[in-house]
């Protein structure tokens, strides 16, 4: 089974200091036990740079660029990217009017288009919430730990 990652799980799994890091290691360590592939797309990778380069004032990890690099790159060996790809645009636009997703949730608007793009269904969040709308299956660490098991 395929897994796309939020970035939130993705920022988390690079920062051991995380209150959230030992349920996400757990959750992927899990998954990874079950035959599933961890995927990313380009977005995550974009987001994690802004998050590791963004000051610590304004909630991020202060980085510079080539700390940041390294984190990519680490972020690149643990998990499968998955490009990006023209059909993806058209998914996402079809989305964003379908479910008239205004603002920032766009983003995530944009992590499912991708999914359809890639016949992904599953994806691991922090926040169920921001997917709900979506028709595709949504677990939290706390789900894969106590056993839910994404479908194939």
């Amino acid at each position: 089974m395929k897994v796309l990652l939020d970035t939130n799980i993705v920022v988390r799994a690079a920062q051991p200091n995380s209150p959230d890091w030992p349920s996400i290691d757990q959750a992927l360590s899990k998954l990874i036990g079950l035959g599933g592939t961890l995927c990313l797309v380009p977005q995550n990778l974009y987001e994690l740079w802004v998050v590791a380069t963004r000051p610590t004032n304004v909630n991020g990890f202060g980085l510079d660029a080539s700390a940041a690099a390294s984190m990519i790159e680490d972020a690149l060996t643990k998990f499968q990217l998955l490009r990006d790809e023209r059909g993806i645009f058209d998914n996402w636009l079809n989305l964003i009017q379908v479910h008239q997703i205004l603002g920032k949730t766009a983003h995530d608007g944009r992590l499912v288009a991708a999914m359809q793009r890639h016949a992904i269904s599953n994806i691991l969040t922090l926040n169920k919430g921001d997917f709900s709308r979506f028709p595709i299956c949504v677990f939290t660490p706390a789900d894969i730990i106590s056993g839910v098991i994404p479908k194939s």
